[in-house]
């Protein structure tokens, strides 16, 4: 084993020079003899010095001194450039004729090479396609803070530098002009049928104010929507929606001025509005209401009281059964009365008990022409309850939770057993205006309507009897959203990407 008190390691290419077993003389005798050899004396000179030491020069030209004991030392000047050549030289292998010394020096610069790679002919190593300087020339390679920084990884550039949107995370609009609200809403789909609300919009306008009296929308109720619907395009201009839907309701299709004013809307707003028919109105009540169907429901009677008509649907359900919850409508109608129309009539300020029956009577008489045979077995049928989509359903659930402020998120999906109902109805009709515009869950834009839309529920109630009434709060926006994202196929692709087969998408339309 090497002592290694009598080995010194140089810096030059990582070399070692071993000084045998001498201790300090060897040692001595080498410094002695590199001393010489940089004043210019020959190295023979050196050898005969340190005691007749014999001299060899390899074969590229680098020298080599070799001891008495047959240890050899390179010198400085030249294991560089014959480290590659001089361990191979069989010329220098029949000169080195001790065999113990001759493998010591192949396992030294075995283990050289295995540490420090292979050395080029520019003395540096190269490895995998680097290159490194080597140990020798460290002072002469700039420093830390002087060497150039490591190449920068550049960004993709095109197409590719920004990620791919599928149609999954596109925005969607719906805009839905009522008789007495302007409501917009965008949306992101997320999971299957199912989105995010990005940005809303909802301001009583009252279109239809003095429509039932005159037949034309007035100039201030035109001007209301115009002024909500210029806040509407200005919410639209500033996201990137891949497909919007801007719908007209009852006001606009029964006046008849209503095609006016959509001109008026589009040249001032920029907005496209289309007037739907009372059919569609009751579809896309229903499909803003799917997810609102329990397994266990075999029927159900889904309404939405509007400001100027009133939407029932009466939804039949079997084992085959989809997500499309308006293919299973078999009977559906749309009642000319809404909240406005039915309080600009009998008043809703002042109700009494007497003019709240006389408004539950107008509208079971309108709900007489109606002829749905087979649907509601009585309050004692579990399978069947009904739905309310309106403001006045969710007026009633945020007053029988004595809410402090107006919460969707209470009462969306809210059950509501008839008992309870009842005794909401029976608190509003004994408060006076002040007392229900004083009411967080109404407020004064509705104090007046509420009572109205009572009624209209009343009516439908004594219709079809039912135990329990669920609260959707969601109406013709949700069902825009819901039809056009299905359209698109936005949930499909996201099922398939999350790799559900056909068979297990076909399946989950039937929960």
């Amino acid at each position: 084993m090497e002592d290694p008190q009598n080995s010194a390691e140089l810096s030059d290419g990582g070399a070692r020079l071993n000084n045998g077993g001498k201790g300090k003389r060897a040692r001595r005798r080498s410094r002695k003899g590199r001393r010489k050899a940089a004043a210019g004396v020959p190295a023979s000179h050196d050898a005969a010095v340190a005691g007749g030491d014999e001299q060899a020069r390899s074969p590229d030209g680098g020298e080599t001194t070799r001891s008495r004991d047959g240890k050899a030392a390179r010198h400085p000047s030249s294991d560089r450039q014959s480290d590659g050549n001089h361990k191979n030289s069989p010329a220098q292998a029949a000169r080195d004729g001790d065999k113990p010394a001759r493998r010591k020096r192949k396992r030294r610069r075995g283990r050289r090479a295995h540490t420090k790679g292979p050395l080029g002919a520019d003395g540096c190593k190269h490895v995998a396609g680097e290159t490194t300087a080597p140990v020798a020339d460290a002072a002469k390679q700039p420093s830390r803070a002087d060497a150039p920084p490591p190449p920068r990884r550049e960004a993709p550039q095109g197409n590719a530098a920004a990620p791919h949107r599928s149609p999954g995370h596109s925005l969607y609009a719906a805009l839905d002009l009522g008789t007495n609200n302007c409501r917009l809403l965008i949306a992101q789909p997320t999971r299957h049928h199912q989105f995010r609300v990005v940005d809303g919009f909802s301001r009583i306008v009252r279109l239809g104010e003095g429509l039932a009296a005159t037949g034309s929308l007035s100039p201030a109720a035109m001007d209301r929507a115009i002024e909500a619907l210029a806040m509407c395009a200005a919410k639209l201009r500033g996201r990137s929606v891949r497909r919007m839907r801007l719908i007209a309701t009852e006001a606009c299709r029964s006046a008849d001025n209503g095609e006016i004013f959509l001109k008026r809307v589009r040249e001032e707003t920029g907005l496209e509005l289309e007037i739907v028919n009372r059919e569609t109105e009751a579809r896309l009540a229903v499909s803003s209401c799917a997810s609102l169907i329990g397994r266990e429901t075999r029927s159900a009677v889904l309404f939405d009281i509007g400001g100027g008509s009133s939407e029932i649907a009466v939804i039949k359900l079997d084992e085959n059964r989809s997500y499309r919850l308006a293919n299973h409508i078999s009977h559906w109608t749309s009642l000319p009365v809404g909240v406005v129309t039915l309080s600009e009539r009998y008043g809703g300020h002042d109700v009494t008990p007497e003019i709240f029956e006389d408004m539950v009577a107008e509208v079971t008489r309108m709900l007489g022409d109606f002829n749905c045979p087979g649907i509601g077995g009585g309050k004692d049928d579990e399978g069947f309850h009904l739905i309310g989509t309106s403001g006045t359903v969710t007026t009633l659930a945020g007053v029988h939770l004595d809410l402090p402020r107006y919460d969707r998120r209470k009462v969306d999906g809210i059950w509501l057993s008839d008992d309870e109902v009842t005794a909401m109805q029976s608190k509003l009709l004994s408060w006076d205006f002040a007392g229900r515009a004083a009411n967080p869950c109404i407020g004064p834009d509705r104090a007046d309507l509420v009572l109205a839309g009572c009624a209209i529920l009343e009516a439908i109630r004594r219709r079809w009897p039912s135990s329990r009434m669920r609260v959707a709060d969601r109406g013709l926006r949700e069902g825009l959203l819901t039809d056009m994202m299905m359209h698109d196929g936005v949930w499909r692709k996201q099922r398939r990407r999350g790799g559900f087969s056909r068979r297990q998408g076909a399946a989950s339309n039937k929960d």
